[in-house]
């Protein structure tokens, strides 16, 4: 059988390994960059760039620990068999479900975004049109052969970097030598304020959300099964991704940072994002209507890579018996049809709330995301851990990827992780995470409960 045909779990070793990388890379940069950055700098100043360095750090050292464990086990449901494996049945149910909501709640507010990038040219367009327009191409995209979706969210992703690139080029150039009709700035305005202008609190405050928007760098080991090589391909992506991440939002921060007064920049819509004041001054003809455009295909960026990922969860979840079995089928291009119903059904759920209680439920659906985000990472690094402890119990040689300085780096991972979660305890705004993180976690441990007991 060619090594193009190969299947893993029913599913088909038919994404090339530049379409992985694109595909991890495409969860992970969204709309966050573009319009969301604002607010982190507005908290912190010029010191964000610290946050955003630190967050850069972790996700690398995730993408190499799930590296090392992935390229021994390149096998269907990504770091949650690895949980399985390794931490047991209790932490891979919880760690899976806890991943399937707060992607698919991700889902929903991504396509009601799309949709209100949208209402940006046609702004009497009812809400629900272009949401359900976008859910479902999205879904047929996700329902057809692998390699088709592959490229599809290549050149999607591939729309993100042109801009992140063009847009770092045009702020060093103004920078350096300056823009038609603009004198170079230097970095005075980076320095006027001082690097913490608020202190080093503001600082950790501002890691919360600058940590979570790193959140995508996982998704690339759920393509294990369906890379062509994924002993290459998966390690290469994981470091490759991660490495652009940290270059792509570093740099654009300090482009920020050092063109506008960081007390000017905020969050806000197309209008007032940072990247079309700079477009603006570059003289970019239209520079709001094409953010808006590179805003609309980031957010379905990441949603068709959060579709995929979701699904392939929800197939890993079916086939080790904690869905119902039926969601473990695979259609005939290769692709898990049935268990891409089921993110469906949460989708419409997630956009339903997201559209009808913006202001009500829906911040509780993003707290339970942020919380298990931050659940998902920490449960990678004890995986890791216990991988490197049983495999040198068992006098197995070590992977051919290793985490650097592990299991240090590993700890000290998890404990930067732990203190972002605490944290969230302490700021008006995230606290709910906790109130509505913890609920759910026990609710998945009394699930887990129930569903063992009638296995057994």
């Amino acid at each position: 059988m060619d090594a193009k045909e190969e299947t893993a779990g029913g599913l088909r070793r038919d994404l090339s390994s530049r379409q992985v990388g694109m595909i991890a890379l495409g969860g992970a940069v969204g709309t966050g960059l573009f319009l969301g950055s604002g607010l982190a700098i507005s908290s912190a100043g010029p010191a964000v760039l610290i946050a955003y360095a630190a967050g850069a750090l972790v996700a690398l050292a995730l993408a190499y620990a799930l590296a090392e464990m992935i390229v021994v086990h390149p096998e269907s449901g990504g770091f949650g068999a690895l949980a399985q494996r390794y931490l047991g049945g209790l932490a891979s149910f919880v760690q899976r479900w806890t991943y399937w909501t707060a992607q698919t709640v991700n889902l929903g507010s991504e396509v009601v975004a799309a949709g209100i990038y949208v209402r940006f040219w046609y702004p009497e367009m009812p809400l629900w049109l272009p949401v359900v327009a976008f859910s479902a191409l999205m879904l047929a995209v996700n329902a057809t052969a692998v390699r088709y979706f592959g490229e599809f969210e290549y050149w999607f992703a591939m729309v993100k970097v042109v801009t992140i690139v063009v847009f770092v080029l045009l702020g060093l150039t103004y920078l350096v030598v300056g823009l038609p009709g603009h004198p170079a700035v230097g970095l005075g305005v980076l320095t006027r304020d001082g690097l913490l202008p608020n202190g080093i609190g503001a600082v950790w405050i501002a890691q919360s959300a600058v940590t979570f928007s790193y959140l995508g760098t996982e998704a690339v080991a759920m393509t294990a099964a369906e890379a062509r090589d994924p002993g290459r391909a998966v390690p290469r992506a994981a470091r490759n991704t991660v490495l652009r991440l940290g270059l792509f939002y570093v740099l654009s921060v300090f482009v920020l940072v050092s063109i506008l007064p960081w007390n000017s920049i905020a969050g806000g819509g197309v209008e007032q994002s940072p990247f079309v004041r700079l477009f603006a001054m570059a003289g970019v003809p239209a520079a709001a209507g094409i953010m808006n455009l590179v805003v609309l295909t980031a957010a379905l960026s990441a949603m068709n890579t959060n579709l995929y990922v979701t699904s392939r969860m929800a197939l890993s979840l079916a086939q080790d018996g904690y869905a119902p079995r039926w969601f473990a089928g695979i259609g005939r291009g290769g692709a898990p049809r049935r268990a891409l119903l089921l993110s469906a059904g949460g989708l419409a759920l997630a956009a339903g709330v997201s559209a009808a209680s913006p202001d009500a439920a829906f911040p509780v659906l993003l707290a339970m995301a942020l919380f298990g985000a931050g659940l998902t990472w920490l449960l990678i690094f004890a995986t890791q851990i216990a991988f490197r402890r049983r495999r040198a119990a068992e006098g197995l040689p070590p992977s051919p990827v290793q985490l650097p300085g592990a299991p240090a780096t590993a700890v000290l991972a998890m404990v930067f992780l732990a203190g972002v979660l605490v944290t969230l305890l302490f700021d008006d705004e995230y606290r709910i995470a906790w109130l509505a993180g913890v609920p759910l976690t026990a609710l998945l441990c009394l699930a887990h409960l129930l569903v063992r007991r009638r296995s057994s």
